[in-house]
């Protein structure tokens, strides 16, 4: 259990909380007595959910897109009676918050650095001129910028949009031909994301070879850079990169860890991110550490409470509290960990636009070690043909006694759920 928070009451504003860590953050604020608004278009993906909505003591309906309509509505609900903090839902939002709070003179993100968390361009630069290594990469936004860009970065590459969420449209590329196609693929894809077409200026960089894992933690105001947990991710085949699991703690070895966690700290530094949480995504390669990302928001994929079991440092009160600059111990942020180890198995469509209900999903919804269990799609509805994010299926938590029974526990999640 975690401590008896000792927190005022608040009332705060939420902007799109889209994400699974968004979602969390709203459901522990109201665990803690604060009253929360959810700023949201409230449509296609950016529809609420019904946790969502339920936590919520209101819903402010705005497209949450425009910035200058976002600012105002927020500013008639804050002169009626004032917030006193304001938070992103989900990582494409972390500017428009930062915005906010700003435009209400609340505790926030500085307005001028803060695209150093969210543009992949501007936060490559920014954590390569502090001197710390980072894929070589360059930017493009048309086929001819394609081709200069590939041959100053070099095959194999992954091209990367600058603003997408949930690695949509990440790819691997061995030469001009699959580089360029999947540059096509994402000028002419028609879904948006969080209801924005699709920018065209995207990042060729560097491959990197090695496992790949997230840093999560948290910044206090005195500068300490805390790194929670090391959390290894679980990637489907390439050219893509859909994350199919996670797995708390990573089993690396200490002096790996420490390695780690000192580039986490330096990176965080870099970007200038000077309170809150973060989620920092790298891989470890031969070399060391290297940036894939770093975003000044909560986990999404359910890291939030992997964390909360395995170390017992809840985020999301760890969010809240630093968003309104108290102690996040007043929060109850910090309780005892209730699992050694922790993890997540997603499934994906494999390339089926339609399913009916899983063969092996009863054993799943059964097994003692699985916490919680979930299907996004209901039996013959449609999915999307993408692969990434947006075609998993659903989703199965799960503790284990050590790293290494996690991950043989999400294999055998993933031999168990097939689609018929």
């Amino acid at each position: 259990m975690l401590p008896t928070p000792s927190l005022p009451p608040a009332r705060i504003l939420v902007v799109e909380p889209a994400s699974s860590g968004g979602g969390s953050l709203i459901g522990v604020a109201a665990e803690l007595g604060m009253r929360v608004v959810v700023a949201s278009a409230d449509t296609g993906d950016r529809r609420l959910s019904g946790p969502v909505r339920a936590a919520a003591e209101t819903v402010l309906t705005v497209e949450t897109n425009d910035q200058a309509a976002l600012e105002a509505a927020v500013l008639r609900l804050h002169r009626e009676e004032p917030f006193e903090a304001v938070l992103a839902g989900a990582d494409i939002y972390v500017p428009a918050a930062a915005r906010v709070a700003a435009a209400l003179g609340l505790r926030g993100l500085e307005v001028a650095t803060v695209d150093r968390v969210r543009d992949k361009g501007v936060m490559r630069a920014a954590v390569a001129a502090a001197g710390l290594r980072t894929p070589r990469f360059a930017q493009a936004t048309s086929e001819d910028e394609l081709r200069a860009a590939a041959g100053l970065v070099g095959f194999p590459c992954v091209l990367k949009p600058v603003a997408c969420s949930g690695s949509i449209h990440v790819s691997r590329a061995d030469d001009l031909e699959q580089l360029e196609a999947a540059f096509r693929r994402l000028v002419t894809d028609p879904v948006p994301d969080m209801g924005q077409l699709h920018e065209h200026r995207v990042l060729v960089e560097e491959y990197l070879a090695g496992p790949e894992f997230s840093a999560d933690g948290y910044v206090l105001d005195d500068g300490t850079v805390t790194v929670a947990a090391l959390t290894r991710t679980l990637l489907g085949p390439e050219p893509g990169f859909m994350e199919l699991g996670h797995l708390t703690p990573a089993e690396v070895a200490p002096e790996e860890l420490r390695r780690v966690e000192d580039y986490v700290r330096e990176v965080v530094r870099a970007v200038r991110l000077t309170s809150g949480t973060f989620h920092c995504e790298l891989r470890l390669t031969a070399d060391g550490p290297v940036l894939i990302e770093i975003g000044a928001r909560l986990p999404g994929d359910r890291i939030v409470e992997l964390l909360r079991l395995v170390t017992g440092v809840s985020l999301p009160r760890v969010a809240l509290a630093t968003a309104l600059g108290t102690d996040p111990a007043e929060a109850g942020a910090f309780g005892a960990p209730s699992a050694k180890s922790a993890g997540i198995r997603f499934f994906a469509a494999g390339g089926r636009t339609r399913f009916q209900q899983p063969a092996g999903w009863r054993q799943v919804t059964e097994d003692a070690e699985v916490a919680e269990a979930a299907l996004y799609f209901a039996p013959g509805e449609a999915i999307p043909e993408a692969e990434d994010c947006r075609s998993r299926i659903g989703h199965a938590l799960f503790t284990a006694q050590s790293p290494r029974a996690a991950l043989e526990r999400w294999q055998a999640l993933g031999a168990a759920v097939t689609l018929d």
